[in-house]
């Protein structure tokens, strides 16, 4: 069951989502000597990373012991506009003493194919992981958009069923463009999963996702079930303005 919290505004949401990560941060590196992230893109993370890479967030959390993945990523060079690796490069890694071997960014160049199994192999490498394995990141962060997708498993696609590749490249109809996402049976094995939903525009997906018929090929949204972890919803008033009261 998911927990739904809500907060007035973007900032308030993000102020608790930053919250929220240097606790389980610091947990993680207290119980297993390091934390591992899967950053999101888009736009509502934007706010999150600026306040972790500002006092006093950033001498609150542990970069030396932290390991960054990503959860999606545009098939675009990493300094393109569209990049998401470029966002997170700009309004947080820049800013933090994180290792820069720690930082594993999702390939958007060369073969789809290459990209895929290049990362494929940095997750199984860092996790140790055995044959059939998924990875145990210790927080998932997650952006939902007004169609009800997440990361970049989008409605319709082949990605919303794919419970066996730990990592997909594929184009996506809706954007025109290739992308490559984490598939859902690595998002579910996180330890932690956070969605952070702002604006209007998703309050119908939003109220449809948390409260309406399991359609996740048409809110693929509703595919993050965590098998043994928690799954928090941080919203603002607007995106849960159809949310029963």
């Amino acid at each position: 069951m998911a927990d739904v919290v809500v907060l007035p505004n973007l900032d308030a949401l993000s102020e608790e989502a930053a919250r929220r990560w240097i606790e389980i941060a610091n947990a993680a590196v207290d119980a297993r000597g390091e934390f591992s992230i899967a950053l999101a893109g888009g736009n509502t993370p934007r706010s999150l990373y600026q306040i972790m890479a500002s006092p006093p967030c950033s001498e609150q959390a542990p970069w030396a012991q932290t390991f960054i993945f990503f959860g999606d990523e545009r098939r675009v060079p990493p300094d393109h506009a569209d990049s998401n690796f470029r966002m997170a490069q700009e309004t947080l890694l820049e800013h933090v003493p994180i290792p820069a071997e720690q930082i594993h960014r999702m390939g958007g160049q060369g073969l789809a194919r290459t990209a895929a199994q290049d990362y494929q192999r940095t997750l199984e490498h860092h996790f140790s992981l055995g044959r059939r394995e998924f990875p145990r990141i210790d927080l998932v962060l997650l952006g939902m958009g007004a169609d009800g997708h997440t990361a970049s498993i989008f409605p319709g696609t082949r990605a919303v069923s794919d419970l066996t590749n730990m990592v997909m490249v594929y184009d996506v109809p809706q954007s025109g463009q290739e992308r490559m996402t984490l598939g859902p049976s690595v998002i579910n094995n996180a330890r932690n999963i956070l969605f952070l939903v702002s604006g209007e525009n998703k309050a119908d997906a939003l109220a449809s996702v948390l409260h309406g018929e399991y359609r996740p090929s048409t809110f693929p949204a509703q595919v993050v079930k965590p098998r043994d972890g928690s799954l928090t919803f941080l919203v603002d008033k607007a995106a849960a303005a159809n949310l029963p009261t």
